[in-house]
């Protein structure tokens, strides 16, 4: 018999690392890796050069924020511009032109995007989100979370680009545990060995309407 794992803030946190990487990897065909080292942290806070923050909730209540050295940041949006076939005279080359922010504030909402699915695909949970804001900032600038969160944790993992550009993903969220009930007669609910909408058609059928 397998062995269920409740899942943490911790699982939540991979799932986000694993969408930035997805994503990123994706759009800019660039080389996008991530520490297996992540960093409890007492705030969250949008630092210099370029930030993005998302506030989520739902299932559960929350704040994803991406900080971006002005390296980074155009490392990135340079290499979305060209994978999408625009002229080099088109192409910005300082963070803090309109263009870069746009487009890394796209990518940032693909990327809550996918965590998203992931979260209703893996845990059974559903949260929404505000829409992504992309700031350049010259000095750094403390969010909190307007919500009602019992015992908020914060973590932040450090990524990498391709070429050694770094920036890091914060996330807070309030303390949790997901619990797998072990419930033989619910479990088409979330079988992982189905597409999303067998799922959803082996649960009405469940319920015989």
């Amino acid at each position: 018999m397998a062995v269920k794992k409740n899942k943490t803030t911790d699982d939540v946190l991979l799932i986000l690392c694993k969408a930035v990487k997805k994503i990123l990897s994706q759009t800019t065909k660039n080389d996008i890796q991530y520490s297996p080292m992540v960093q409890k942290i007492a705030k969250t806070c949008l630092k210099p050069d370029i930030g993005c923050f998302v506030l989520f909730e739902g299932a559960f209540s929350g704040l994803i924020i991406i900080n971006m050295s002005a390296g980074a940041a155009v490392e990135l949006y340079q290499a979305y511009m060209r994978q999408m076939n625009f002229p080099e005279e088109e192409i910005s080359n300082h963070h803090t032109a309109d263009d870069v922010g746009n487009v890394l504030g796209e990518l940032m909402n693909q990327i809550v995007g996918d965590f998203q699915g992931e979260l209703e695909h893996q845990l059974s949970l559903s949260i929404s989100q505000t829409q992504p804001r992309m700031l350049a900032v010259n000095k750094e600038l403390i969010l909190s979370i307007n919500a009602n969160i019992d015992r908020p944790q914060s973590r932040r993992v450090v990524f990498r680009t391709e070429n050694h550009k770094t920036f890091h993903l914060e996330m807070s969220m309030e303390r949790t545990e997901f619990i797998e009930l072990n419930d033989p007669d619910n479990q088409n609910y979330n079988d992982l060995s189905m597409t999303k909408d067998e799922q959803n058609k082996a649960f009405l059928d469940d319920l015989d309407i």
